[in-house]
């Protein structure tokens, strides 16, 4: 019996040391480079650049974290409408404001959430005491505008029945159409609406502290690599405990 429980024993730990040195961690400082998945059309998140880089605070994290790694970062462009496809197939992580959700995590791991949010109206400053609750958006005339494929449009099909949704494809203008009178409100995550208020005279995030639906924002990870996920996770946690976080965030939402 003795012996056989040895066996077992030296079984499981050359399984877990295979594990570990199938690693997504170890393939990224072999190759040199972490491949970083993103739409790339976010404020304050990630957002493309004419020149083909990206800016934001997931930009400014993920770099930080390569830096740690001692890699470089190859971005990647992945719409939200095939942000998981991309990842799966292409990256090694993926950021730029993702929400947690359960379908996502049928095919990935998130890392542990860096930031709380969740999903607030957006809309003309006249019209918010008509948009304070889902009730009040969901009623026949109101047109809801929302970018495809993401958590913003899931919300929207799945709470409003009597209103109008239209899905607007470039995600980086959706807030003008609010402006022009083509849609009356938007729902994204309340720290953007934060952002693009002030970006846009003339909207207004609707009670974004007190959001719709409670909502975390996570990294995407390969499913399965406790290894890499654990040595993220550390990462975040220095992060925050040293205040780079902090100062990270604090430089895009002033």
């Amino acid at each position: 019996m003795v012996r056989r429980i040895a066996a077992l024993l030296a079984v499981a730990l050359v399984s877990t040391v295979a594990h570990a040195q199938e690693s997504r961690l170890d393939a990224i400082q072999k190759s040199g480079t972490l491949r970083v998945c993103t739409p790339g059309d976010y404020k304050p998140f990630s957002v493309a650049k004419s020149d083909g880089g990206y800016e934001g605070i997931d930009v400014d994290l993920v770099d930080a974290m390569a830096k740690a790694l001692g890699v470089k970062v190859q971005f990647v462009k992945a719409p939200w409408a095939k942000l998981m496809d991309t990842f799966v197939e292409q990256c090694d992580i993926a950021v730029g404001g993702i929400s947690v959700t359960l379908d996502r995590q049928k095919r990935a791991f998130f890392t542990a959430p860096y930031m709380v949010n969740g999903k607030a109206p957006i809309t003309k400053c006249e019209n918010v005491a008509k948009f304070q609750t889902v009730a009040g958006i969901d009623k026949p005339g109101v047109t809801v505008i929302e970018n495809p494929g993401g958590s913003n449009e899931r919300f929207a099909r799945a709470n409003f029945k009597q209103a109008k949704i239209v899905i607007f494809d470039d995600n980086t203008k959706i807030f003008d159409e609010l402006l022009k009178g083509n849609a009356d409100v938007m729902i994204s995550e309340s720290v953007e609406t934060k952002v693009q208020q002030k970006l846009h005279p003339g909207l207004c995030a609707v009670n974004p502290d007190k959001p719709l639906q409670y909502g975390e924002m996570a990294y995407l990870l390969p499913r399965g690599d406790a290894v890499f996920k654990a040595w993220v996770d550390q990462w975040f946690h220095l992060a925050k405990a040293t205040g780079e976080y902090d100062r990270t965030v604090a430089a895009w939402i002033k």
